[in-house]
């Protein structure tokens, strides 16, 4: 038996899929075909890569900022924070190690 909201549900990850398509070949084309100048070329991909995210937190994760899912969306952001930290240190670390060399 079909689940009464499986179109919807099915709907939801197609717009998901073809956003994620479309921010896909959007950067892959300014790189193959340049849209001039190095600088809006890096501009273009950073947006892309950064609504990328969105779209898969969003459509994929299912997190967004209901009262339901903000649990799930903290568990998120901290393991972000922590990978950040992690990697900030880590190049902080390394470099000044370069540095003493």
């Amino acid at each position: 038996m079909r689940n009464p909201d499986f179109k919807a549900e099915l709907r939801a990850y197609l717009l998901g899929f073809g956003l994620a398509l479309a921010l896909t070949v959007v950067p892959f084309a300014v790189v193959v075909f340049g849209p001039g100048t190095q600088g809006l070329a890096i501009i273009l991909i950073t947006l892309c890569a950064l609504a990328q995210l969105v779209v898969q937190l969003r459509y994929f994760l299912h997190l967004d900022l209901s009262e339901q899912k903000r649990e799930d969306l903290h568990l998120v952001l901290f393991t972000v924070l922590l990978l950040g930290i992690m990697s900030i240190g880590t190049i902080w670390i390394l470099g000044n190690l370069a540095i003493r060399m």
